[in-house]
């Protein structure tokens, strides 16, 4: 007796095949799994026996040889718990074989039979819709795998009502995408009372993709700030939405209607480790930046982090994906996000408040701010101070402009970008941040007062070339922002004042 169940294994977010072989002949009873498992799938054999005896049925006294095809191929996840336990149904003549050969199964079993939840439905998805399959997955994943577009999807709460399924005792009704829930954050910029100068920073770095960096003392509302970055955004387009959710899926920290609509803000405490932070461990998985992949990551206290962890963001700050190399893998996970981050100018916070002065003032600071490189901030392209706010900017009513009135200026010079690249042909840019090469100089058009203020700039304060393209870049969004087709000597002006990386004493 012989079945096979079509089943996948993931290599980052690329989904592998996987021939899953079941043959039960005669010889002393025994389960073996083969073809690279790892403990989960190992350990799978007492969830299947389980599951099938709950179903008042027991495994064939046999010999049971499951084989994960290719074999050279490493296998990981408990998702193989339902392609193993459908095999052995069909070896058994419960379920016909050729009921499953147009399916991708994946799901884990629990001991009463019912299919418990998996990670990375909504990619398999995509993958059987690609491929012309339907799939068979855990019930309350149905609206998952449903945003994926396929049609052919057999959502299952447990093996009972799978097998009554597939023998058309009882249909199983196909599943919808659910509306996705309203976010219940109200984080809006007008709760931010003063620092008119750093909102916009922020609106220019959200216009343009740019990367920010805060500092301040303790209390400023350098977090509160960050926090409310999301809220003026623009919203993702449904290709935006797709790559996230697919990450978030993989990771196992999608929401239950299945779709994230909503740009990702996270924010990793500084004790966060490399893999944490980039991706990796065993596993591979996915780290902080890729979790962060079209919306923003927030690093609080900057020089708290280990000095590892923040120089491997140089790479995919630059490429917008990383690549994590392990022994047994090698994966790579998009990593387009928009750092922002937030440092006190030295480490009790006070430098520069004469009544607070620190003694050791300003040797202090400088080996505070050493802990981060120069090529990092090199990649920071707003940088910008948040001083103290005063008790009577705090006393007064709350008068600065709303989330909703920056984000429309936001959206109209992202608007600008976009038909800017079509006008050129390039579909693949969204944002002026992305510009490079041949590219930025062609769409970033300067005025020749403008043009001799960033060379006058750059030849005294010797500026890298990295830091030279990033000014105009920043130049080029603050034009967006005031709709003008060439860059001014004030836009030059305003760009060049974001380049100071941190306050001296």
């Amino acid at each position: 007796m012989l079945a096979r169940i079509n089943t996948i294994t993931f290599n980052g977010l690329e989904t592998l095949a996987v021939d899953l072989q079941i043959q039960i002949a005669s010889g002393m009873p025994n389960f073996t799994i083969v073809g690279l498992p790892d403990k989960a799938i190992a350990e799978s054999r007492e969830r299947v026996r389980a599951a099938i005896q709950s179903l008042g049925l027991s495994l064939p006294a046999k010999r049971i040889t499951i084989n994960l095809s290719p074999a050279d191929l490493l296998k990981e996840g408990s998702h193989f718990d339902l392609p193993v336990a459908l095999g052995i149904l069909c070896c058994m003549g419960i379920i016909p074989v050729e009921e499953l050969s147009g399916y991708i199964a994946l799901g884990e079993l629990g001991l009463d039979g019912s299919i418990v939840s998996v990670n990375g439905v909504l990619p398999v998805a995509i993958y059987a819709n690609r491929q012309g399959k339907g799939l068979i997955c855990p019930f309350n994943q149905g609206s998952e795998a449903a945003w994926s577009g396929l049609k052919d999807i057999v959502a299952a709460p447990d093996l009972t009502s799978l097998i009554n399924h597939f023998k058309g005792e009882c249909r199983l009704l196909p599943p919808v995408p659910k509306p996705p829930v309203a976010s219940s954050k109200h984080l809006d910029m007008s709760d931010v009372k003063g620092q008119e100068s750093a909102k916009r920073a922020l609106e220019i770095a959200a216009a343009g993709g740019h990367n920010l960096l805060m500092v301040g003392p303790p209390g400023s509302g350098k977090s509160m700030l960050a926090a409310r970055m999301p809220s003026i955004l623009p919203p993702m387009s449904p290709q935006e939405a797709l790559e996230t959710s697919m990450i978030h899926s993989v990771a196992g920290i999608l929401k239950e209607d299945g779709l994230c609509l909503e740009r990702p803000f996270r924010d990793p405490h500084h004790n966060a480790s490399t893999p944490s932070l980039v991706g990796g461990g065993r596993k591979a998985k996915p780290g902080e930046i890729s979790l962060a992949h079209n919306g923003v990551l927030f690093l609080d206290e900057l020089p708290e982090f280990d000095r590892s962890a923040l120089e491997a963001l140089r790479q995919p700050l630059e490429n917008g994906q990383i690549s994590i190399a392990r022994v047994n893998t090698h994966a790579v996970y998009p990593a387009k996000f928009q750092l922002i981050a937030a440092m006190n100018p030295c480490r009790c916070g006070n430098l520069g408040i004469p009544e607070l002065a620190c003694p050791r003032a300003p040797k202090c600071a400088l080996e505070y701010q050493s802990k981060i490189s120069g090529p990092l901030l090199d990649r920071i392209d707003i940088h910008i101070e948040v001083p103290a706010v005063s008790p009577w900017q705090l006393s007064q009513e709350r008068t600065g402009e709303t989330s909703d009135t920056i984000r429309k200026r936001v959206i109209a010079a992202r608007q600008i970008q976009k038909n800017r690249f079509i006008k050129h042909g390039i579909t693949n840019l969204s944002t002026n941040a992305e510009l490079k090469g041949q590219l930025l100089e062609e769409l970033t058009q300067l005025e020749d007062d403008a043009k001799n203020l960033l060379v006058a700039f750059a030849d005294k304060n010797h500026l890298s070339a990295r830091a030279y393209h990033r000014t105009l870049r920043l130049a080029r969004t603050i034009a967006d922002l005031q709709n003008k087709p060439n860059i001014l000597k004030m836009h030059i002006a305003e760009a060049l004042s974001y380049r100071h990386t941190v306050p001296e004493s």
